[in-house]
């Protein structure tokens, strides 16, 4: 358990403060929480990767919520990622439950190519400030959130990127997101988001979020859901597809 630690800290750079000690790996471990690793076959004492999540219950609906999913930077685009996933859907299963929810934040697409079209889950609901970050909450750069539901019980097929068909409602122009469209009705909406945000300034960071959290935000609520991630040479579209569902209101954090 305490080796996971450090697959936090190396895939995400955590201080220790952001870290889910040992202690609270065990204990999901022995009451219903299902832990994970991921060891090179040449080392079995020496995880690169870390898979944890936990029962979660609200209104008499029991259902599996995956915390942590962590790749060590070397390991990505190895495929553990995916079958550190699958591992735990089978473990869920046999828990008897049949489904899965987790969060990721709408401006790193490469998790969205994971979650949705590789793992086949949709996006349902949009949670603006969904961590805060920093000291300072009212200072710190909002940290939104996607909340991904994925149905156990459908057999596991990975889908091939989709092109990019649909009615865009967002799109950028020489890196900086212009104004979303909020009065769309087609079924199958595109919604722009930079492929490599972290280089980009604070100040266009901050509008891409502003702008993702106006449109995805606004067409989930509408019963969209987000279905995948549509790549076009050096950009990427969410696709939101309507369903025909009432949007699944999820809790947001307490402040």
């Amino acid at each position: 358990m305490r080796a996971l630690e450090a697959v936090q800290v190396g895939a995400w750079g955590y201080p220790d403060r952001e870290v889910l000690p040992a202690t609270m790996l065990r204990i999901g471990a022995h009451t219903g929480g299902v832990v994970l690793g991921a060891y090179p076959q040449d080392d079995p004492e020496t995880p690169f990767g870390l898979a944890y999540g936990f029962p979660a219950l609200r209104g008499g609906e029991v259902w599996h919520h995956s915390h942590l999913l962590a790749v060590l930077p070397g390991w990505r685009g190895s495929g553990a990622a995916v079958a550190l996933k699958l591992a735990q859907r089978e473990r869920v299963l046999a828990q008897g439950l049949t489904r899965m929810t987790w969060t990721f934040d709408p401006l790193v697409p490469r998790n969205a190519r994971l979650n949705l079209g590789k793992l086949g889950a949709r996006a349902v609901s949009y949670h603006p400030d969904w961590y805060a970050l920093g000291e300072a909450p009212e200072t710190a750069f909002p940290a939104d959130r996607l909340m991904v539901e994925w149905d156990l019980t459908l057999p596991h097929a990975e889908r091939p990127s989709p092109g990019l068909e649909g009615e865009v409602v967002l799109e950028g122009k020489a890196d900086v997101p212009g104004p979303a469209r909020l009065e769309a009705a087609s079924p199958r909406l595109l919604a722009e988001v930079p492929l490599y945000a972290e280089p980009l300034s604070d100040d266009v960071r901050l509008a891409w979020r502003l702008a993702l959290r106006a449109a995805l935000g606004t067409y989930l609520g509408r019963g969209y859901a987000v279905t995948d991630l549509a790549r076009e040479e050096d950009r990427a579209f969410y696709v939101l597809t309507q369903e025909n569902r009432a949007p699944r209101r999820m809790p947001g954090p307490k402040r």
